[in-house]
């Protein structure tokens, strides 16, 4: 089993494990060191996003909700079948 600080012989050279995960692929402190700066900063980014996302989705259901489509012709009901054929065909 393979820990952080095991070498891996990758075709006959030998490779330094490096990674800002541990075994189970949790974070580590150096990782957490790393993000911190930026925490803050995508917080507001991916506010600042999701409010123009609903902004906008917002302002497009208020528009259609206005719209009276009175521009739109609608089609007039078809009539009832007033002159039947003069001979329908039985059944096969």
């Amino acid at each position: 089993m393979l820990d952080a600080k095991s070498t891996l012989a990758v075709l006959g050279q030998i490779t330094f494990r490096s990674s800002y995960y541990d075994k189970d692929y949790r974070a580590t402190a150096a990782l957490q060191r790393a993000r911190r700066p930026y925490i803050v900063r995508n917080g507001v980014t991916g506010l600042l996003l999701f409010s123009f996302c609903i902004g906008v989705f917002a302002f497009t259901v208020d528009a259609v909700g206005q719209d009276d489509f009175s521009d739109v012709k609608i089609p007039a009901k078809p009539k009832e079948a007033a002159a039947a054929p003069a001979q329908q065909q039985a059944p096969r």
